[in-house]
């Protein structure tokens, strides 16, 4: 599994110490940074690529970081295809905010989420639909 990783300034400690958990992983890591801190680097500058990267299926999943997590989900779900949120219900980025979770819990979310599937249940599935078919309708 290729899972994407990004994070601006406020998610940047966290990106670290998570990086360094995960390159000893199963999964290939693909870092779309930020690779330096830069206190008035923007989120979408970071989360946008990754979610984009996420809904071509050049990569597999992501972990989006920022100072709360909420930006980073909002930025992120404005790409169709992109459904970033918690980590239930079939997402394919969870977002996390490096100045409210710590790295050892940051890290136990990752690694669930990145182990989690979809049940595949029939109203799972008609949700899914459901918002699929609102990033095909005008505005």
């Amino acid at each position: 599994m290729r899972v994407g990783i990004a994070s601006d300034h406020g998610g940047f400690a966290l990106r670290g110490q998570i990086t360094e958990s995960l390159q000893t992983s199963p999964y290939e890591i693909v870092d779309l940074g930020a690779f330096r801190w830069d206190p008035v680097d923007d989120y979408p500058d970071f989360i946008i690529p990754l979610a984009r990267a996420v809904a071509a299926g050049r990569i597999d999943r992501g972990v989006a970081r920022c100072g709360s997590g909420v930006g980073a989900s909002i930025a992120a779900n404005k790409i169709p295809g992109v459904r970033a949120g918690l980590i239930h219900d079939d997402m394919n980025i969870i977002c996390l905010g490096g100045k409210a979770v710590g790295a050892a819990l940051a890290l136990e979310l990752i690694e669930t989420f990145l182990a989690a599937r979809c049940s595949g249940a029939a109203r799972h599935r008609r949700r899914l639909a459901e918002v699929q078919a609102l990033e095909h309708q005008e505005p």
